[in-house]
């Protein structure tokens, strides 16, 4: 086709920021067609080309010829990873034929983004573990990046904890633990914030390992002990307890040993109980002369440990008659369902017992005796046959039924022949050698678990701490001996941020909040629970309402701001009409209170209003007094209180819970500028201004170095008018020495002209202010009136503040009011003075609260520096603004 030109608005340049999203609009331009393209485009413009190449951009109609170039988000264009500049060629073609290619460049600006974490910290909690005893050292490195490459820092909250954290993200402890004193784990909220005010926060726990470093110690106190002869094995004689400070949160991990060596008796390794091992026969040598056993008890908190402790008992034997019928084997268990048939054969105890004795007279026996609690319900068929038959029913669950699971019995058996040796049988618990007989009547599960309440409602402030038990649970089983009942929450205990809010003890039915509770998002939680005896279950409904609690504090901006005030400033202005905005969640405006709590001297600044709003202005309330002494502080830093308990009365203060903000204030006060006036009438006033910036900052020379030819080519041209109307007149005489003189420039030749003399002073510029760049984070002062600035020394301190500045006028005989001329101008000292006279011209007068300005032929000349010189002319409005 036809070249032509279709693509209004093109070739063209546009900027777009990194991280848009897909769909923002980067140009807009039109199409326009020939007029024989009766049918418009026939092809649409079209990104044919970008160089470097990308699918970044894109092309979407706006109606009709009108078409804008938008980011696609894929890929999402980044400043610090991809290219700069892109550069798009747009195709076009219409019905004609006529086509149009042109580019389009799109410049990528940069945004700050978010610091990141790198490492472990970025993709998981990480979990530290330090051992108790261990010296304060370095225990972690965290390590973040800039996507800027600006410099990070690091802080660490909450600021009681026994860590801290370095410039370089390096966590150190800050105490030795001990895990005995000490809680044993922290959590750490690391954060990460770039130069701008951008954080990342993750989360570090550290766990304190328990070592191994207390004595355990017995806190048994009974020594001796007294037990008759041939006790069966495993008969109790003592039970041996001690402590170890390790174990204070843990299952117990001592280990007990009998150090003297003694074969009648044992002791338990792990539960110290010290148990009869072998027969003892009082009758027999050596108890027969020494009837005391001496024990060394030894507790030790390992197998191999050397933190033990020893004890010495004393056990004595006392005679007993020991010959008598026995018994084999030693144990008789039997097990009954409960509503068992009366009638029914248990056990048969002849078939296990003898008599040792040869004598056929000595060694018959008989069954009597048969006793114990419950021993109704059992019965011996005879004393001879020893069979133990049921002779009733036991129902566990009827209220006549002593609630009895397992049935005691004794049995004696008994020598018939004098004198009457015996031996009693137990169906409680069974040793080696030692005949004990028991019966356990089993339970039937037959009633299902019963909740007390149908429902339950528990009323919990939000701010109750995440793990408190917020209500309980119950269900009875009327089977007997009740079935152990295990409680959880089936349905209902979370939402979309956790799956489960609450949690409940299986064995106990206490509930507990797992999550921490907010009113304003959640105002009642409804849950099912389940009763379980592990054959069959019931439910109940758990209602949760939250109640409010003053838990959000005040969030107030800005909560950091600079201000400069003069020192002259009126008694009731709000100052530089700064105003804090406060809003809660859960406060009504009404209830703020402003008050400044700290930095506010001889009580110069108050708020207005102080309560009942969420706007407050900042009032300066009495004047400043520095002449006198009462008071010295130019800088005041004040720290702002902002609390939500106005509407609290007095008396519910001490119970209410009070949130508190806090801002804080940096005030400058500017001291008034001092003025010197020459003496000298005839001369030109020049106020020299010395503006010293860093060579860093490259553009500055060249900016002022090209001002300053372009000033000094006005300044000759405008010389070159004023030496052609001044030649011929004086400085004007019986002026007041000091008055200030008036410079204008005329082109009306009716008005009468006069004459003005300016005279000339150099002075150098004061840095009366200090600030931080926000680029590179380095110091500067300013001088507050001309904005000049120059980069601080580290070791130098803030110039005070001085400003001299002189002027003289000239007074028109009409009474009209005259603009303000202030020249200045940088001279070597052995320079001579000059006078400079020009016509001027009655200026308009400036309406009420505005300031004056030349009229139409006035001329107004601006400060620039050229090779160490300065020279100017600035109206009063102008010179307010430098």
């Amino acid at each position: 086709g036809r070249r032509a030109q279709l693509l209004k608005g093109l070739p063209a340049t546009s900027t777009v920021e990194e991280n848009s999203a897909a769909g923002v609009s980067v140009y807009n331009f039109n199409v326009t067609v020939s007029p024989l393209a009766s049918e418009g485009v026939a092809i649409l413009p079209t990104i044919v080309n970008s160089n470097p190449l990308t699918e970044a951009f894109d092309i979407e109609s706006k109606g009709g010829l009108e078409f804008r170039v938008i980011t696609t988000g894929n890929p999402v264009l980044d400043y610090e990873t991809m290219p700069k500049s892109f550069d798009l060629q747009i195709f076009v073609e219409d019905t004609t034929g006529r086509t149009d290619l042109n580019i389009l460049t799109i410049r990528v600006t940069d945004k700050n983004e978010h610091p990141v974490f790198r490492g472990n910290v970025a993709i998981q909690t990480v979990t530290i573990y330090v051992l108790e005893g261990t010296p304060p050292q370095r225990i972690y490195q965290v390590d973040a990046a800039d996507p800027e490459n600006g410099k990070l820092k690091y802080s660490l909250l909450p600021a009681t904890v026994p860590f801290s954290i370095r410039k370089s993200g390096a966590i150190f402890s800050t105490k030795e633990f001990d895990y005995e004193k000490d809680p044993h784990c922290y959590f750490l909220n690391i954060t990460v914030t770039d130069p701008d005010g951008l954080n990342s926060t993750t989360t570090v726990n550290i766990n304190i390992i328990n070592i191994n470093d207390e004595r355990p110690y017995f806190i048994t106190k009974q020594r001796i002990y007294r037990i008759p002869e041939e006790q069966s094995p495993g008969t109790i004689v003592a039970n041996i307890t001690a402590k170890d400070p390790d174990d204070e949160d843990s299952p117990s991990r001592l280990f007990y040993s009998i150090q003297s060596s003694d074969r009648h008796f044992a002791i338990n390794p792990a539960t110290g109980v010290l148990q009869v091992t072998g027969r003892i026969d009082r009758d027999a040598l050596p108890l027969r002369l020494h009837p005391n056993i001496s024990l060394i008890v030894r507790v030790e908190d390992g197998l191999s440990s050397e933190h033990a402790s020893e004890m010495q008992i004393t056990i004595i034997i006392d005679d007993v008659n020991d010959n008598a019928p026995e018994c084999n084997p030693s144990a008789f268990r039997k097990e009954a369902n409960e509503n068992t048939t009366p009638g029914t054969f248990l056990v048969d105890l002849r078939n296990y017992c003898k008599d040792i004795d040869v004598d056929p007279s000595n060694n018959q026996f008989h069954f009597t005796g048969l006793s114990g609690f419950g021993s109704n319900n059992f019965a011996l068929e005879s004393a001879l046959s020893g069979r133990l038959v049921m002779t009733g029913t036991i129902d566990l669950e009827n209220p006549a039924n002593p609630g009895i699971e397992v049935y005691t019995l004794t049995v004696r058996v008994q020598d018939t022949a004098h004198p009457n040796y015996s031996s009693k049988y137990s169906f409680y618990i069974s040793f080696d050698n030692i005949i004990y007989i028991y019966i356990r009547i089993k339970p039937v599960n037959e009633f299902f678990p019963v909740f007390r309440n149908l429902s339950y409602v528990f009323s919990v402030s939000e701010i109750t701490k995440v793990g408190s038990s917020i209500g309980r649970v119950h269900a009875i089983d009327k089977d007997w001996p009740p079935n152990v009942i295990t409680y959880s929450i089936i349905a209902g205990a979370g939402n979309r941020d956790y799956t489960n809010i609450f949690w409940i003890n299986p064995t106990k039915g206490d509930v507990r909040i797992l999550a921490r509770l907010d009113y304003e998002t959640t105002q009642k939680h409804i849950f099912t629970v389940q009763a379980s005896d592990q054959e069959k279950s019931t439910t109940a409904s758990v209602t949760v309402n939250v109640l409010e609690v003053n838990d959000e504090e005040p969030v107030c901006s800005p909560n950091f701001f600079s201000l400069q005030i003069p020192v002259n400033l009126a008694v009731g202005t709000n100052i530089n009409g700064f105003r804090i905005e406060c809003q809660d969640r859960d406060s009504d405006p009404r209830s703020f209170r402003y008050f400044i709590n700290e930095g506010n001297e001889n009580s110069h600044f108050i708020f207005s209003p102080s309560a009942g709003s969420n706007t407050s202005h900042l009032i300066l309330a009495s004047r400043f007094d520095y002449e006198s002494g009462l008071d010295t502080n130019w800088i005041y830093s004040l720290r702002i209180h902002i609390t939500d308990d106005n509407l609290v009365s007095t008396r519910d203060k001490t119970t209410h819970l009070i949130k508190t903000a806090t801002v804080t204030l940096s005030i400058r006060v500017i001291p008034n500028p001092t003025t010197a006036t020459t003496t000298t009438p005839g001369f030109t006033v020049v106020t020299k201004r010395e503006n010293l910036y860093s060579p860093s900052v490259w553009y500055v020379p060249f900016v002022v170095t090209l001002g300053s030819l372009l000033l000094l080519g006005l300044l000759g041209y405008l010389g070159l008018l004023l030496l052609s109307r001044l030649r011929s007149r004086g400085p004007p005489a019986g002026k007041a020495r000091g008055t200030p003189l008036y410079v204008f420039l005329s082109v009306e030749k009716k008005k009468p002209k006069k004459e003005v003399a300016v005279t000339m002073t150099k002075i150098n510029t004061v840095f009366d202010g200090e600030a931080r760049d926000p680029v590179t984070g380095r110091m500067y002062e300013f001088n507050t009136r001309s904005g000049a600035r120059r980069w601080k020394k580290s070791n130098e301190p803030l110039q005070p503040m001085l400003a001299m500045q002189v002027m003289s006028s000239a007074t028109e005989n009409s009474g009209q009011g005259v603009d303000r001329v202030e020249a200045s101008s940088r001279k070597e000292p052995s320079e001579k003075k000059k006078e400079l006279t020009a016509a001027t011209k009655p200026a308009v007068k400036p309406s009420a609260g505005q300031p004056e300005t030349p009229g139409p032929a006035g001329l107004r000349l601006q400060n620039k520096k050229e090779e160490s010189e300065d020279v100017g002319l600035s109206s009063p409005a102008l010179q307010g603004r430098n």
